[in-house]
């Protein structure tokens, strides 16, 4: 029995079949060899985003904090919550402050502080911190009149001092670094849901 021809056009879509299936099978592997996807971190625009929550995680990791005023007074400062305002640039932080004094009757005053500040970026300390942070608003329980003006402001301006420089998030090495290229930062921008930065 002589052997059935093949058809052209058989042998045409087989061959069709099997470079489509090689195809598809070079398509399934990545083109180049991409690093793992990182939370808040864009590699098209170069760009890393912190969203609100790790924020808050990592600014209530720092809170309590203390400190003393000319060895008369001491704040401390504690449970911060944080507010983003994208129209000015600026982060805010809304706190329970307690002002104390072996001078005051009661010795210690509760209390509430807002602030607002700008960021800068440390790169000794990969961090973003807060710059010349300033407060909005502060009130004392208990307290009316003159000495309320006068405490407020003493308390106004050791909160201040405490916070200029408080680190809001720290970049590990890896956030910066793909394949062999680190990244510096460039410009901060504070969003409505987490602050971005571009990286050079």
């Amino acid at each position: 029995m002589n052997p059935r021809p093949v058809n052209a056009n058989a042998r045409a879509l087989d061959g069709r079949r099997r470079a489509v299936r090689a195809l598809a099978a070079g398509l399934a592997l990545p083109a180049l060899p991409l690093r793992p996807a990182q939370a808040g971190f864009n590699f098209f625009t170069s760009e890393y985003t912190a969203s609100r929550a790790d924020l808050e995680r990592e600014l209530g990791k720092q809170f309590p904090q203390q400190r003393g005023y000319g060895g008369l007074v001491t704040v401390i400062l504690r449970e911060p919550q944080l507010g983003l305002d994208a129209a000015a640039n600026r982060v805010q932080l809304a706190m329970a402050l307690t002002l104390a004094s072996p001078l005051m009757q009661p010795a210690e005053m509760p209390g509430r502080l807002t602030l607002s500040s700008a960021l800068r970026y440390d790169p000794a300390t990969l961090s973003l911190r807060l710059e010349q942070p300033r407060a909005e608003q502060l009130q004392l329980a208990g307290v009316t009149g003159a000495d309320a003006d006068r405490l407020q402001r003493v308390a106004a301006a050791v909160a201040q001092e405490a916070l200029q420089g408080q680190a809001l998030h720290t970049f590990r090495r890896e956030d910066l670094t793909v394949g062999r290229k680190t990244y510096e930062i460039g410009a901060i921008t504070v969003l409505a849901d987490g602050v971005k930065v571009q990286l050079l």
